[in-house]
């Protein structure tokens, strides 16, 4: 990690084909283990249809690619602060909120009914805000990619290399693993529509459980 304070200890020129690695490296092993408590929670809890599962994968996977390329743009034009921000909490405080947010959405979505449109369009932004914040979480190909974008010191090539190391981390298992979670879902809701209303709950407990405990360690 010591590359998120001292981004000399990087090559001072690095291709978008590592820095896309570097984001395939990130989303086929740290960011499973890190974003499926989260969204396979969200996924379950939902209760829509396959595709409306993989709507909710795709507006997650668009969140993250927003958010690195944010990140790379602001690290280029403010250097090392970005790092150390970063290791300051901040991540984990707005993962925190992010995911108490929704679990709440969950808790009034089983109560209000609104109409079709509308529910799809809001159901849609609690998948994007927690792909944003997951993507704050403090790791090394993220240290990597700040260390580079900083050492550049330019907004725009901080923000193309933020948007090819998101293309990359797009490549996870979660883009597999989410539609089978919510098809194990409609497996268990078949003909029990009596425990569409307990799982619901219950995954919005478990969101707002994991988000004190990203806000209690941000503390």
């Amino acid at each position: 990690m010591d590359a998120f304070l001292n981004p000399e200890l990087l090559p001072k020129e690095t291709t978008l084909f590592a820095i896309w690695l570097l984001g395939v490296s990130l989303g086929l092993t740290a960011c499973t283990a890190t974003c499926l408590p989260f969204m396979g929670t969200w996924i379950l809890g939902r209760g829509g249809s396959q595709l409306q599962a993989l709507r909710d994968t795709g507006m997650f996977v668009t969140g993250r690619v927003f958010a690195y390329s944010l990140l790379g743009a602001i690290a280029g034009g403010a250097g090392v602060w970005l790092s150390h921000a970063m290791q300051s909490g901040f991540g984990n405080a707005v993962i925190g909120f992010s995911s108490i947010a929704a679990g709440m959405w969950l808790l009034r979505s089983s109560q209000a009914h609104a109409p079709c449109g509308v529910a799809r369009s809001a159901g849609s932004t609690p998948p994007l805000v927690l792909g944003f914040s997951l993507s704050l979480t403090p790791c090394a190909p993220l240290a990597s990619l700040l260390a580079v974008c900083a050492a550049a010191g330019s907004v725009k090539f901080g923000m193309a290399n933020g948007v090819v190391f998101g293309l990359g981390a797009a490549l996870t298992p979660l883009l597999i693993l989410l539609p089978l979670i919510s098809l194990f879902g409609k497996h268990l809701r078949d003909n029990r529509a009596w425990i569409t209303r307990w799982i619901r709950w219950g995954a919005a407990l478990v969101l707002i459980v994991l988000g004190l405990r990203r806000i209690l360690l941000a503390l």
